[in-house]
């Protein structure tokens, strides 16, 4: 049963059974303070007790031998991987997506994404690994300002799972991963703690069950589970 859940994600997994998902592709909160220019923002953005505690609720609902991928802030990578490693997981990779536009100009042009790959035990490696840098095309942000393109996120669900697999996203914002993997075969589970951006999802995915391309402006209902 796929669905996509509004809520505080450490609340929500902890309803969870433990071992319940096969694979968790995520894009937390990078503990930056981040507002967009038309003043869009991301909830707990600015601190990070959530960090451990759902790194945990992450690592529990896991399946054995299996992995999780985790965007992340670069300027707090050190929070990132206490907590991951605190958890349990094993750092197995990293993924750089190169832009072709820079994001931000500071002392540098920011032109990357980056995530690393997690593991909870011995998971088996991919027929047809990845390479470690990929391509990213610009998503236009249209439903939440840090909008992950689903062509980035295809081929990491591609890889690293099977037909019928469960992908959990804590941090679902726009259901970017869920529509990802809706494409690809997979069951799914988001969470959400906005409910702008969690009907935004819901929107996307019905949309795509439907077979049209969404439209960009948000949708203020409450939907139920998805099918």
């Amino acid at each position: 049963m796929s669905r996509y859940m509004q809520g505080d994600c450490q609340q929500v997994m902890s309803k969870f059974p433990s071992r319940s998902v096969d694979f968790i592709l995520t894009d937390p909160p990078y503990l930056v303070g981040f507002t967009d220019r038309s003043g869009r923002s991301i909830a707990n953005d600015k601190q990070g007790d959530w960090l451990f505690p759902v790194s945990r609720e992450m690592f529990r609902v896991l399946k054995n031998d299996s992995l999780a991928v985790s965007f992340y802030g670069w300027n707090r990578v050190d929070q990132f991987m206490a907590a991951w490693k605190a958890a349990g997981f094993r750092v197995v990779g990293h993924i750089v997506f190169t832009k072709a536009y820079s994001s931000k100009s500071a002392f540098v042009g920011y032109r990357h994404e980056s995530a690393y790959v997690l593991a909870k035990g011995r998971p088996p490696l991919p027929e047809n690994p990845l390479p470690d840098v990929m391509p990213w095309a610009y998503s236009g942000n249209r439903y939440h300002p840090t909008e992950k393109p689903v062509s980035a996120l295809r081929p990491l669900i591609e890889s690293f799972t099977q037909p019928g697999d469960i992908v959990l996203d804590p941090f679902g914002g726009s259901g970017s991963t869920c529509v990802a993997a809706a494409q690809c075969g997979r069951r799914w589970i988001g969470i959400e703690l906005l409910e702008e951006y969690r009907a935004a999802g819901l929107r996307r995915l019905t949309e795509f069950q439907r077979g049209r391309p969404a439209a960009p402006a948000s949708v203020s209902q409450e939907y139920g589970s998805m099918a």
